[in-house]
Parts: C-alpha cells; sequence; structure tokens
C-alpha cells in the first residue's frame, strides 16, 4: 500500500457517505485504481453507479470511437462524452431528483523499471454540482515519475481520487482545488502540468491563471496556454517540432520584442529549412519575471498575458531560472532544432558562473546541457550606457571563459541576430514603462499597435491618459 493512504480512504468515505454523488468510473491503461478506494472503504453502492476498464483496443473503440492515440485528451474527452450520457439517459428519471451525476474518466500509459522515464495519464471528472444542474468538468495530465509499474498505478489512484473529492468539495475555490491534488504525494512521485476547469461550477475561473498557479505551487515546473487562451499539455504543440523561446517580462511587449523574434524567426529558417508556420514559437515568462515585491499580482500577469495572446504568442510559464534547463525541458517533447532569442544582458548572465555553482561541472556542465543538440541561442544587440552598439561579436566574458565562449561562437552555437533595425534599440521596455505610467503619450511609438490599444482599453500596467 503507498504512502499516506489514509488521505485517499478519508476522502473516497466521505464520498461514498454523502449520499448525493452517484456516478461511473471509467479507467484505461493503470488497473481500475481510483475506482478501487471506493470500493475498499465501503458503502460503494451509494455511490458507484458502474465501473468499467476498456482495455481491449477494439472494445475501446466500439465504446468511444476511433482513435489514433489512446492515451490522449481527446480519448479522455471521448470517455467523459459517452459515460455521461449513458449515466443521465439511464438514471435521470430514477435518481435525477436526489443525485447529483457524475463520471470520473482516466487514460494512461505506465512504463517499467526497463523504461528512462515514467508514464503519463489524462485524468477527468464531468460533474453536477446539484441534482440536474448543468456538468462541470475538471481534466488534468499528470506525468507518473516513480520507477515501477505498481508504483505507478498507486500514484495515479491518489491523483483521481483527489480530483474527484476536490471537483465535488473544492469547486469554489480552484486555487485550493490544485493545493489539493498532491494530498499524499509529492514531485518525486508524480507532476500535474496541465488543468482545465470548464462548466457553470468554474464560470469565473480564468484557465491561463490556473496554469500559472501550478507553477507558483510547484505542481510541474512550466505550463503553456496557446494564444487563444487554451491551456496545452507541452506535447500538444511541441511534439517534434522545432522551437524558437524568447523569455521576458513583457511589460509591455514592445516594438523591438517582435523585431528580435521576426529577425531570428527567418535566420532559423535560413540555418536548419523548414516552414515558419512549422516553429512552435514560445514567449516565456518566469516567476522572477513576474514577480511585483514579493509576490505575483494576478492581474499583472493576465494583463501581459493576453497582450501577447492578441499578438498571436503562445506562452510559457515556467520555475527556471537557468536556460539549460529549459532546453532540457523542452528536449522531453522534440529532438527539432531549438532557437533561444535573447539579450545581449541574458546572454552575459549565461557566462556568469555563480548560475550553475549547484552543477558538480559547473559552468562547463551546465553550457554542455543548454546547447546539447541542434540548439543556437540567437543574440540581439544593445546599445551600452556609452552609446555603442554591443552584439555577440563584440561581448566581453570573463578572461577565464573567452577561450570558451569563442569555441561555442565560431561553431555557430551563439549568432548575432541579422537584418534587425537598430533604430529602436535604445528604448527599453523600462521607460516605456515609465512612459505608459506617466502620462507621456509617446510610448505608443514604441508598442505593438494591438498592445496599445489594449493598454489605453483596459488602463493596464497603470497606463495613465496624456490629458490627465
Amino acid at each position: 500500500m503507498m504512502e499516506n493512504s489514509g488521505i485517499a480512504q478519508e476522502k473516497a468515505l466521505k464520498i461514498n457517505l454523502d449520499g448525493v454523488r452517484y456516478g461511473t468510473f471509467a479507467e484505461i491503461g493503470a488497473g481500475q485504481e481510483v475506482a478501487r478506494w471506493f470500493f475498499h472503504v465501503g458503502k460503494a453502492s451509494s455511490t458507484v453507479a458502474r465501473s468499467i476498464s476498456a482495455y481491449d483496443m477494439a472494445i475501446s473503440d466500439s465504446l468511444y470511437g476511433a482513435t489514433q492515440h489512446y492515451v490522449s485528451r481527446a480519448r479522455l474527452e471521448a470517455m467523459l462524452d459517452r459515460e455521461f450520457g449513458q449515466l443521465v439517459e439511464q438514471l435521470d428519471g430514477k435518481r435525477g431528483e436526489r443525485n447529483a451525476f457524475f463520471v470520473f474518466a482516466d487514460t494512461a500509459a505506465t512504463h517499467g523499471s526497463s523504461r528512462s522515464s515514467g508514464g503519463h495519464g489524462w485524468l477527468g471528472v464531468r460533474f453536477q454540482d446539484q441534482p440536474r444542474a448543468k456538468p462541470s468538468e475538471v481534466i488534468i495530465h499528470i506525468e507518473m515519475l516513480d520507477a515501477f509499474t505498481a508504483r505507478q498505478q498507486e500514484a495515479a489512484g491518489l491523483a483521481g481520487v483527489n480530483l474527484i473529492y476536490g471537483a465535488f468539495t473544492l469547486h469554489q475555490d480552484p486555487a485550493a482545488l490544485i493545493r489539493s491534488l498532491m494530498d499524499g504525494l509529492d514531485r518525486r512521485r508524480i507532476e500535474i502540468d496541465m488543468i482545465k476547469f470548464s462548466g457553470p461550477a468554474f464560470s469565473g475561473v480564468d484557465n491561463r491563471l490556473m496554469s500559472l498557479q501550478l507553477v507558483e505551487l510547484g505542481l510541474t515546473d512550466a505550463a503553456l496556454f496557446t494564444a487563444d487562451g487554451e491551456v496545452v499539455q507541452p506535447s500538444e504543440v511541441l511534439h517534434n517540432r522545432p522551437v524558437l523561446i524568447e523569455r521576458g517580462s513583457f511589460r509591455p511587449v514592445t516594438n523591438v520584442t517582435l523585431s528580435l523574434l521576426d529577425a531570428a524567426l527567418r535566420q532559423l529558417q535560413q540555418d536548419f529549412g523548414g516552414a515558419p508556420e512549422e516553429r512552435a514559437v514560445l514567449m516565456e515568462m518566469t516567476l522572477k519575471n513576474l514577480m511585483s515585491g514579493e509576490a505575483i499580482d494576478h492581474r499583472d500577469f493576465l494583463a501581459r498575458a493576453g497582450i501577447l495572446g492578441a499578438l498571436g504568442k503562445t506562452v510559457m510559464i515556467s520555475s527556471y531560472t537557468r536556460f539549460d534547463r529549459v532546453t532540457t525541458y523542452l528536449r522531453q517533447y522534440t529532438q527539432n532544432c531549438i532557437g533561444m532569442a535573447a539579450g545581449i544582458p541574458t546572454l552575459r548572465a549565461i557566462f556568469d558562473e555563480q548560475y550553475y555553482e549547484e552543477l558538480e561541472g559547473g559552468i562547463l556542465e551546465g553550457l554542455g546541457r543548454l546547447f546539447s543538440g541542434s540548439v543556437k541561442l540567437l543574440a540581439y544587440p544593445t546599445v551600452s550606457a556609452a552609446g555603442e552598439l554591443e552584439t555577440a561579436d563584440t561581448i566581453a566574458v570573463g578572461p577565464k571563459l573567452k577561450h570558451l565562449y569563442a569555441h561555442l561562437f565560431e561553431n555557430g552555437f551563439i549568432e548575432s541576430v541579422r537584418q534587425l533595425s537598430t533604430e529602436q534599440l535604445h528604448i527599453n521596455p523600462g521607460e516605456v514603462l515609465g512612459k505608459i505610467q506617466s502620462g507621456d503619450a509617446t510610448w505608443v511609438d514604441f508598442v505593438p499597435a494591438e498592445a496599445a490599444a489594449l493598454i489605453r482599453r483596459d488602463g493596464l500596467f497603470g497606463y495613465r491618459c496624456a490629458s490627465q
């Protein structure tokens, strides 16, 4: 039995004794580890209408439709659709007035000790928060990190019980629901890298903010959402695609930000080939980028995310401080080329040995990880305090590192961004922000039109009208 099994027992028993929740458990790939808890604690007849495990692919397809990927969001949603529809159709007349129906479903793949990685799975619960209410839903994606299949099954079972209990009892406090998903677990066993809330019980929930919460609370190191605000599991966006990533605060996005991105895209296409639309472009904000004092201002985060969305950009939120951890993360999902767009101050920081003190091999190990495989750092120039143009060609690093830098530069791991307009390089985002907040109308000259429109309309970043 797993550690902290009492937590799962307590939660399952509370639901069984409630007498209101009634539904179906449909589980594929990791045993019936979630339903097992509800049978184990007793009084399951008050909660379980049906438990099903369609392991055979032909049977699974006959129930939920044919699919190319059995462990996927699409398969999970098909399971929830079919099982919930059938449950309501068959039992609403008999139980609909007194029972709030639900379906829990999961589809998972566990990996044995011979594999270098653990398993993963999609889990979801569709539920009525009261009898005959329209259904709401929470879905999550988990990475199971234990080395052995039995341990992965245990972890998936506990995560499922936590998800069901959280949806039923904490739907009015989504942040508390997210925290509760790790009850009895820790990051050595499981990672939750995507969560999506939908339905009337979560009508005020912004899933972009929930993605931030996953990273803030330490349930994952990085989370992604698309330009339209759709939260995604990383492989849904990154699987075997070339990637370009730009890290920044984006407070606000400036014309220089987009000029760099466009120039970097052109350069990567020239160097590696492929159509521009094949490349996944990520705008990364770290928790450090998002800090305001000692905390993260969630409204400010949504302002930045909204502008990036209006510009058609996919956003990545991460807890990474070192760039080598970013490439290690991306390599979980793609073996294609990775481009990293950065300014000269960032390039200089990458060659600061203090950031690698925790690594046994120090900066050599860190840079080895950073530039492993087809990785290219594209550095855009900046104007120094003395008014001189600094580029990747002219940057000075510490005397002990100059030969290491020369090796990386001469072998094409580090390049200057070519064909980049230097007209506005003297303007930095901090100065633009100051203009926005002081009522200096010239700020609009330095940001994209889409960003300017949102800043004015919604009063973002402390915007002050020039007439005020």
